[in-house]
């Protein structure tokens, strides 16, 4: 470490900025493979991300082959890390990603200047607030995201309702019942805009088991109340209008990868999945920086993020050892159908190996039945009958797409099948 104009100067092999389990895992799996001063950068008090909020079940059966609540889950994995040689960082800000590696640091230190070989941004996801909703009435108090709800309950022992409505039924809104059980609330009621619900089955029957009414195709109109919230006005598909008395509102899912640090910087995000543009490795525009966990795409579960971070530190391994092809041809992903919402990664380093991702990530923007159809100038490469939902991966093998390619694009579009 040195120390110039007041700053000081520091340097590791590998700097992992997020300390949820995407950015443990990636970590964890580097120091197991021989990288030397490996350092994960944690804004918050304490490292473990989202689970560490999350006082409930089920998470870590992938991980340690035992069910933990994540806060729990959250903490085996800082001990894991800890235990394997990482050096984790809390309350430590990354105020700039810059060029090859450079970053610029903030703690109760003051700030520094880190330079690493290689840096993983693991930063995660965000729920989109209420102002990017465009909910209209006015702002009393009791409005939060599942996130904040979290915080209250578990970290601060509050309790900030008593008969709030959830608006939203993706997986994270069930999380939200758990936490209001939890705290002795009692939602009366959960709505969602989509005529089913979002996560998978059987999580819909949860609201019926605990006695929560849940109102399909239907979405927040208004909220209602002076100093707190005292109604929601709602609207169905078909506009009819009615209102549902609460005290309070829990604003869930509708995520979006915290990619603020790239945004502001030197690297490039795509406007499809709102994370970086990477390759089959991870990697990003710049060589020297890698992403992984929902960071990539919004949103998928702690196990599955913690499985990405383990192969990202393998990738960042490969590419410190010289294993990794260079990034100079690339066969590119262009998704024009408004149906497909991304695709991860958005390119492939040629020639392809198998070392990198083994599929193609898609999402769809609504349920549908059709084909699914990728061509390159040459003819289809790919085509599957698939039923599609929002919100569920849809895999497609990488070898298959990249098979005989030399680079130039691949279309990808949705053929729906007639009802």
């Amino acid at each position: 470490m040195t120390e110039s104009a007041g700053i000081r100067s520091e340097h590791c092999d590998v700097a992992v900025i997020g300390g949820g389990p995407a950015g443990l895992a990636a970590a964890t799996e580097l120091k197991r493979r021989g990288v030397s001063h490996v350092v994960v950068l944690e804004r918050e008090p304490e490292a473990g991300g989202i689970p560490r909020h999350c006082g409930h079940p089920p998470f870590g059966m992938r991980e340690f082959a035992r069910v933990l609540t994540g806060s729990r889950y959250a903490a085996k994995l800082v001990e894991r890390a800890t235990a394997t040689g990482v050096e984790v960082r809390s309350s430590t800000t990354v105020v700039e990603a810059g060029a090859d590696g450079k970053l610029l640091i903030t703690s109760n230190r003051g700030p520094a200047t880190l330079s690493a070989n290689r840096v993983v941004i693991a930063t995660g996801v965000r729920e989109t607030p209420r102002a990017a909703r465009l909910i209209s009435g006015r702002r009393p108090l009791g409005v939060v995201n599942t996130g904040a709800l979290q915080s209250m309950v578990y970290l601060e022992n509050r309790k900030p309702f008593e008969r709030p409505v959830i608006v939203g039924t993706e997986l994270v809104s069930f999380s939200a019942i758990w936490t209001c059980r939890r705290a002795g609330i009692r939602p009366v009621a959960m709505i969602g805009e989509a005529d089913q619900v979002i996560a998978r089955w059987p999580a819909a029957l949860f609201p019926r088991v605990v006695g929560i009414p849940l109102h399909l195709g239907t979405r927040l109109a208004g909220i209602d109340g002076d100093s707190r919230v005292s109604a929601v006005s709602v609207m169905d598909g078909s506009g009819r209008e009615g209102s549902i008395n609460c005290d309070g509102v829990i604003l869930t899912g509708r995520f979006t990868p915290e990619a603020s640090l790239a945004r502001s910087g030197h690297i490039l995000v795509d406007p499809a999945s709102g994370g970086p543009v990477v390759d089959q490795f991870g990697r990003c525009s710049d060589p020297a920086y890698f992403a992984t966990g929902n960071l990539l795409r919004p949103v998928e579960t702690a196990g599955w993020s913690w499985s990405e971070g383990r192969q990202a530190g393998r990738w960042v391994g490969d590419d410190l050892a010289g294993k990794l092809p260079a990034p100079d041809i690339a066969l590119e992903f262009n998704v024009t159908d408004p149906l497909i919402r991304f695709s991860v990664p958005q390119k492939i380093v040629l020639p392809h190996t198998p070392l990198g991702m083994e599929n193609l990530q898609l999402r769809f923007a609504r349920p549908a039945r059709g084909d699914l159809i990728a061509f390159n100038g040459r003819g289809v490469v790919f085509r599957q009958t698939l039923s599609v939902r929002p919100e569920r991966r849809v895999l497609v093998p990488l070898a298959k797409l990249a098979n005989g390619c030399e680079g130039g694009r691949v279309e990808l579009k949705f053929e729906e099948l007639p009802h």
